[in-house]
């Protein structure tokens, strides 16, 4: 047996501000560090020794790896970053405020570029794009931990968890549009000598209000 925890980052200064993030390198927000800081705290309850960490190369994620390790007290777990976990590219969308850009392309079509599968934003990424780089570094670099029973988690963004999450679940084109990844909320999956899930569970995180 053995556990892969998913973990989208705390809140960024862009998440804050409503903005098309994609692979701008920004930071967490206050809040998004105490976000993380809760998460950590969340999986302390577990007493889980993790085995190898992974994240993007993107600050956002790899601050909300760094404060969530060290609240297990776990800084020396060994860490791997790659840009294939990185979050969907929003090609010209990157900066603007979706309530602007919903005034300006309208509601529909932006609901289309956020949710859709396979519809991206101009010089951007659509989902199915940002799956077929994530899915790939996945099976190949973290599978095979899993499969030798150890415990890993994957400090990462919406879409890249969200590819992930549709892999391991088997989800199809459909039913991934509704899978919501919330910042700062771990997602634990227990999987067997196969990588098959047993249990899925989402921790709860006491937050401040």
């Amino acid at each position: 047996m053995s556990k892969l925890i998913l973990l989208r980052h705390g809140q960024s200064e862009w998440n804050k501000l409503n903005q098309f993030t994609g692979w701008k390198d920004v930071n967490l927000s206050q809040e998004g560090m105490i976000e993380a800081k809760l998460a950590g705290f969340a999986l302390q309850d577990l007493k889980l020794e993790l085995h190898s960490a992974y994240t993007s190369n993107l600050i956002r994620a790899q601050k909300t790896l760094e404060i969530v390790l060290k609240v297990l007290k776990q800084e020396d777990l060994k860490i791997e970053k790659n840009v294939a976990l990185n979050e969907r590219d929003y090609g010209k969308l990157t900066g603007l405020n979706k309530d602007e850009a919903r005034e300006k392309w309208g509601e529909e079509q932006v609901k289309i570029w956020r949710r859709s599968y396979d519809v991206a934003p101009e010089d951007g990424e659509s989902l199915k794009d940002t799956y077929e780089r994530t899915v790939p570094y996945f099976e190949k670099n973290i599978l095979p931990e899993l499969k030798k029973e150890r415990n890993v988690l994957i400090s990462a963004h919406g879409n890249s968890l969200r590819s992930i999450i549709m892999n391991l679940e088997g989800l199809n084109e459909k039913e991934i549009i509704n899978v919501e990844v919330v910042t700062g909320t771990p997602i634990v999956y227990h999987l067997d000598n196969n990588c098959k899930i047993t249990k899925k569970t989402e921790l709860l995180v006491k937050r401040f209000c």
